[in-house]
């Protein structure tokens, strides 16, 4: 009986992992990667950093915050485990 209520729960697991994945994670990735850029063309022309990357760095940081979050969350229920 236990068994099949963990099914569900497994599955939707893995389905907010994905979301997040695609919600939170990939848009980080895109975003250090054009900061990648801006700084190596900044380096090849002698150029100071443009301001598109100091946007784009802010953004970044502000998108640390949920993922530090959801680390703490998950930090929590390690040590709690809370009955679900």
């Amino acid at each position: 009986m236990a068994a099949s209520r963990t099914l569900p729960q497994v599955r939707w697991a893995r389905i907010d992992a994905a979301k997040a994945a695609v919600a939170d994670w990939l848009p980080v990735v895109w975003m250090q990667i054009r900061m990648r850029d801006l700084a190596r063309t900044a380096v090849r022309t002698g150029q100071p950093l443009p301001p598109a990357y100091f946007h784009l760095f802010r953004v970044w940081f502000a998108f640390g915050f949920p993922a530090f979050a959801a680390v703490l969350g998950i930090l929590w229920l390690m040590v709690t485990q809370p009955a679900l």
